[in-house]
């Protein structure tokens, strides 16, 4: 599963592209988008989604809600610790209040769009678009000095440009994140994942992000009902993609530099389009 990805753009490039190739405006609720080299699950991020009348560039946080069953037999393993520990069984109540309070840290990807959890967030409503420069895959291969390789970082090629994963959005989602937290109430994103092609599976053999690479894919995820927008669930061809960097936690790594940015008067960002 990818978990880890950079977006190295702005905002004024994002909206330009949108705008110029997809044929959308899109309102930026968003500020300032400093680069993210490294953007791992529950960090904020920006995605481009769905509202009433209109689409819009917001940060939300990575990571849909878990499943209830997941969530529920992760409170039961740490109610028998407890139990354990006190050498009692918790009362009915007290299991209650350990499985409201459970910590959720989400699911950053989504891969069995089949399964009833994820049906609620499939229609139209909620799809959103991810923007993306890079997206990692771990690799358990044995690297030269015999360690594994680690974080392996894809790109179109080795300029990084701009694209975007297939994603949707939780609004308004209320749960436990982080236990130092407790309960909030936020938006959430994630996206989708699908088989590998050749040059993903070299790092991760069970999967890949799905990418939109066309302006028709973007407005057939954006629009279409589940029936069509599903058959969008699938492979980048085999040799799209390259690996641009192996081993390091963020992309560009330090001693690189990341791609320019540009004002709102210079051209975007190239892209994949």
């Amino acid at each position: 599963m990818c978990h880890a990805y950079s977006i190295t753009t702005n905002v004024e490039a994002i909206r330009q592209m949108v705008q110029t190739i997809f044929r959308f405006d899109v309102a930026a609720n968003i500020g300032n988008l400093t680069p993210q080299t490294g953007v791992y699950p529950d960090m904020l991020a920006p995605i481009i989604r769905n509202q009433p009348g209109f689409r819009e560039l917001i940060k939300l946080r990575w990571g849909l809600p878990t499943s209830s069953q997941a969530l529920y037999k992760q409170a039961q393993d740490r109610a028998d610790r407890i139990a354990k520990k006190q050498g009692r069984d918790l009362t009915a109540e007290e299991f209650a209040e350990l499985v409201r309070m459970e910590p959720d840290r989400g699911t950053h990807n989504v891969r069995n769009t089949k399964s009833a959890h994820w049906k609620r967030w499939l229609g139209p409503e909620f799809r959103c678009i991810v923007p993306f420069t890079s997206f990692a895959e771990v690799s358990s291969e044995i690297g030269p000095d015999g360690k594994k390789l680690g974080n392996t970082w894809f790109a179109f090629d080795d300029s990084r440009p701009l694209a975007f994963f297939a994603g949707i959005f939780a609004p308004q989602w209320t749960s436990v994140r982080k236990t130092s937290e407790g309960m909030i109430t936020t938006d959430l994103f994630a996206f989708l994942t699908t088989n590998p092609n050749n040059v993903v599976a070299v790092a991760n053999p069970d999967a890949m992000p799905v990418i939109l690479r066309t302006p028709e894919e973007i407005e057939i995820w954006m629009t279409a009902p589940w029936e069509e927008a599903q058959k969008l669930q699938r492979p980048l061809p085999d040799g799209v993609l390259q690996i641009v960097s192996i081993g390091n936690k963020e992309d560009p790594p330090e001693d690189e530099e990341p791609p320019p940015t540009f004002a709102a008067d210079d051209d975007p960002q190239p892209s994949l389009f």
